[in-house]
């Protein structure tokens, strides 16, 4: 899909503000409701939007504990790659799993729980369970310094 400069601010705005309505995001970029809310679909069925959330904090909910965790395979096989994705996904407290490159570990996950003994009962019980975790480095996220999820739309 060709963006033109409407296509890229339509994305700029909802990546900020995804409750915008769509009234006033036509008005935002200069632009008629109608055909606006045509290319908002145009986007969501390219597939370039992928959906709508809230964003919700975690300290309010009681989970003040944030850690990565570098895990590394006993295998490099696609199957025993695949277990492990398929398992890690099934635990609510993974935020993030990234197949990595370039270090030592395999696999970087963001978790997120209530303290440390709930990361212990995770670590131990839950990920490093899984059949072909050979290791494990945690390290934990102190403050966060950056924290966006919109991406940089040229």
């Amino acid at each position: 899909m060709e963006l033109d400069n409407y296509d890229k601010q339509l994305l700029r705005i909802l990546q900020e503000e995804g409750r915008i309505s769509n009234q006033d995001l036509a008005d935002r970029i200069g632009m008629s409701a109608s055909p606006c809310w045509r290319r908002v679909r145009a986007l969501e069925e390219s597939g370039l939007i992928t959906g709508y959330r809230a964003l919700v904090a975690a300290k309010p909910l009681g989970l003040s504990l944030m850690a990565l965790l570098n895990i590394s395979m006993d295998q490099h096989t696609p199957e025993r790659f695949l277990h492990f994705e398929a398992q890690i996904a099934k635990i609510p407290e993974v935020m993030e799993c990234l197949l990595i490159t370039g270090q030592s570990a395999d696999y970087q996950i963001k978790v997120v729980v209530r303290d440390m003994d709930a990361y212990q009962e995770l670590l131990l019980n839950r990920i490093t369970s899984i059949k072909g975790v050979s290791g494990a480095h945690s390290s934990f996220i102190l403050r966060r310094v950056i924290d966006k999820t919109a991406l940089p739309i040229e």
